[in-house]
């Protein structure tokens, strides 16, 4: 019974200390320096003081707030999971200061907060990088949440704030900019040519998305045209098919804007007439009104405008 009292009068003491105690910004420098550093000797570099400083500042903390913040080892200092919540409190401190010291150099408020975006692989890695890497770097102070998916679920759960989609029938429910329009082209490589490139596009072998994309132009297209194909290779993605083609696996039905200039893959023929398919920019009409996904709708509708 005494042990179950000291024990709770401990308890008592450790909660009094950490609630009557009011943490500085000194005090999350520290500790951000100590969690980014990990040694005593790194974050005394950091905070440009001394190694003790340093040492007897972490037990002064530790000590007013009633909790070890670290554990020590001849490795390091290790973050607790107290440690770990102040050190990301004390980023959110760093950055919200970072972009007030830009706001004021600029003379002009700076777009902020984290917009969640959706697209399939293939849009991601040939379309939406190269345009983020021309208009992000403006942009200090927004975060993307990127998620790549083929189904419009995201928006609808409200999962995503804008969506890139290729379709010719957008949900009802979404807006949105119509950005141009993408068409598909039988490829295969140069090396895959030169092994086969004498016989009939039936015999060849064939790289297709089917398991994963039943509903794809490509594959609604090659069950039409070639409807005896006994594909080699299915796929989770149309990037993973550019790659297999690229490899000179076989044969493969791509959209335009993967067939890039210079490229081994040589096309087929004339691109697949009437699977056309347009790139739409979309978001929820709730959306629009925020001034993040407001910045980000503007620019990847200026930046990624089909010819």
């Amino acid at each position: 019974m005494l042990a179950a009292t000291q024990s709770e009068l401990a308890s008592e003491q450790v909660i009094n200390a950490a609630t009557h105690y009011r943490i500085n910004h000194a005090d999350l420098a520290l500790i951000l320096a100590l969690v980014r550093g990990k040694t005593l000797a790194r974050a005394a570099e950091q905070l440009k003081v001394d190694v003790s400083t340093v040492f007897r500042a972490v037990r002064r903390l530790e000590a007013c707030v009633g909790t070890a913040l670290f554990d020590k080892s001849r490795t390091g200092y290790r973050p607790t999971g107290a440690a770990i919540v102040l050190a990301q409190q004390a980023e959110s401190a760093e950055q919200a200061l970072a972009l007030a010291q830009i706001s004021l150099e600029q003379g002009q408020q700076i777009v902020s907060g984290t917009v969640r975006l959706t697209c399939t692989e293939a849009v991601l890695q040939n379309l939406l990088l190269p345009a983020l890497t021309r208009f992000m770097p403006d942009y200090p102070g927004l975060k993307l949440e990127l998620n790549t998916s083929s189904t419009f679920a995201n928006l609808s759960r409200r999962d995503a704030d804008i969506a890139l989609r290729l379709t010719n029938s957008p949900p009802e429910h979404l807006v949105g900019t119509r950005l141009g329009t993408v068409s598909y082209q039988l490829c295969a490589s140069d090396s895959y040519l030169r092994r086969h490139g004498t016989q009939e596009h039936e015999a060849m072998h064939w790289i297709a998305p089917d398991d994963f994309l039943p509903d794809h132009p490509t594959v609604t297209w090659r069950r039409q045209q070639f409807p005896q194909v006994n594909l080699a290779y299915r796929c989770s993605s149309m990037l993973a098919v550019a790659q297999l083609a690229r490899a000179g696996m076989g044969v493969a039905a791509l959209p335009d804007f993967m067939l890039r200039e210079g490229d081994d893959l040589q096309r087929l023929g004339a691109p697949l007439e009437g699977y056309d398919t347009a790139l739409w920019l979309l978001t929820r009409p709730d959306c629009r009104a925020l001034r993040s996904v407001s910045a980000l709708f503007s620019e990847l509708t200026h930046t990624l405008k089909l010819g």
